[in-house]
């Protein structure tokens, strides 16, 4: 199974269990792989986090407020257990296949460079307790900007890209480039917009002790390989943990 250059980092787990996400923090709902059939197993709900992590989302949000009253922090997705892991790498690869009019069942270099593009955004379903999915540790978050409308409503603000998209467009400072080499005001000043929804995101996460992941705009990590990595740390706190018992 392939490894990713972070999973030289050894791990010494905090063995904090996961709990639910507080009602101060949005979800983004219906879920979207338990809307899949994601195999997530009974009882188990996915917006959930290590304390550590949870403690530092609120953090963010806090300093995010201050900046933008009516914004919040937007909950995509945070601890997948590896079946969904699994699952959702599939999925992936056959949607991505269909994009480009291959058979995701016949071998061919194309369906080749699917998987490599994928790889680029799901992490392998590596069962080696030593090499854990990000997700898999309750340690990383997909997460996106909202503004708070009347009544409680939200709406998303726009990013330039969905959660999820496979390509360069989802890189964390795409749009910069893209603006930096536009010609036109108009989609210049529709490029900076984007890249300035990110970088609010960014800055407030990386303040709050947080890194990117490298290809996802928008996903953050604290205290897993990816973490460690990423910041010089010698060791992760939070391995893979696999419970599906719902934690309070």
């Amino acid at each position: 199974m392939q490894r990713r250059p972070w999973n030289d980092r050894p791990i010494a787990d905090l063995g904090e269990a996961l709990l639910a996400l507080p009602t101060d923090l949005l979800r983004l709902e219906p879920h979207p792989y338990a809307s899949l059939g994601a195999p997530y197993g009974s009882g188990a709900c996915p917006f959930r986090l290590r304390q550590g992590v949870i403690r530092r989302l609120l953090e963010a949000q806090t300093l995010l407020q201050r900046q933008h009253p009516n914004w919040c922090l937007a909950i995509f997705d945070a601890w997948r257990p590896l079946a969904v892991q699994a699952f959702m790498v599939e999925h992936a690869t056959g949607e991505l296949c269909r994009e480009r009019g291959i058979d995701p069942a016949q071998p061919s270099a194309a369906r080749e460079q699917v998987v490599a593009d994928v790889g680029r955004f799901w992490a392998p379903p590596n069962p080696d307790p030593a090499a854990p999915p990000p997700h898999s540790t309750g340690a990383a978050v997909d997460l996106t900007l909202a503004r708070r409308l009347d009544m409680g409503v939200h709406e998303l603000l726009e990013m330039g890209s969905e959660i999820d998209a496979i390509g360069a467009l989802s890189e964390p400072d795409h749009f910069s480039l893209r603006a930096a080499a536009c010609a036109d005001p108009q989609q210049r000043q529709t490029f900076l917009r984007f890249h300035g929804h990110r970088q609010a995101l960014r800055e407030v996460m990386v303040a709050a002790g947080f890194v990117q992941h490298p290809n996802e705009w928008w996903h953050f990590s604290w205290g897993d390989q990816l973490w460690a990595w990423r910041s010089g740390a010698p060791l992760a706190h939070y391995g893979r943990i696999d419970s599906t018992v719902e934690t309070d």
